[in-house]
């Protein structure tokens, strides 16, 4: 299958920033602890756990059915949602399924959000996988020119996924298996949360569950 994940990269999160809610800042101190503590979970089993949330023309952000609903329903737009949290060195879980849409999405986990900044780690259900970060009003993806296909993902299940953002060394695994390792020192710490896009078939519908926030 023709890879056409480049040419929307490099406005999808452009076109939506202004519609997303940031995490206020300057944040706290950022929260630690033991090796191996949870720092955060949630398994949006209520609404009041401090998650943005939305609807409008473009989409849905809530809590739904035991987890957190992103619905997009135009095509090249992004929403992502953090619980207002700050952060340095952390390992962040969610498991993510695709309800509905097209499968050349994209859903994943952020991490060190500051004012609009931050990394990103996804997948889309067709198979295909991505590091990247949001500075500056652009987005650019780490260590590769385009999302790239891995059998880690499983189409049409339940994907689990894990980044680990420790110092400037960034790790994804998908469904527990390593699938993508950068380096970048831009951000330090910030805010932890999830997102997801359409390309140019909009409609894409996901569920994020068991959300954790692990001390490396």
């Amino acid at each position: 299958m023709k890879n056409n994940r480049l040419l929307p990269f490099i406005f999808f999160l452009t076109v939506l920033l202004s519609s997303c809610l940031p995490a206020q800042w300057p944040a706290p101190t950022p929260v630690t602890g033991s090796p191996g503590e949870v720092l955060f979970q949630d398994k949006f089993e209520s609404n009041t756990s401090g998650w943005d949330r939305f609807a409008n023309d473009g989409g849905i952000m809530d809590y739904d059915s035991g987890g957190f609903r992103i619905l997009v329903r135009q095509p090249l737009l992004n929403y992502w949602s953090t619980p207002d949290r700050n952060f340095g060195d952390v390992r962040v879980e969610v498991d993510v399924t695709r309800l509905n849409g097209p499968e050349q999405n994209r859903a994943g986990l952020i991490c060190r959000y500051q004012r609009g900044d931050y990394y990103f780690f996804i997948i889309s259900s067709d198979g295909f996988y991505a590091i990247g970060k949001f500075i500056g009003g652009q987005t650019l993806l780490l260590g590769q020119t385009e999302m790239k296909p891995s059998e880690a993902v499983q189409p049409d299940a339940v994907n689990h996924l894990r980044a680990d953002c420790i110092g400037d060394s960034l790790t994804f695994y998908v469904n527990f298996n390593e699938v993508a390792f950068v380096q970048d020192s831009d951000f330090a710490n910030g805010d932890i949360g999830v997102l997801a896009g359409s390309f140019s078939e909009p409609g894409v519908d996901v569920l994020f569950q068991n959300f954790v926030v692990i001390q490396p």
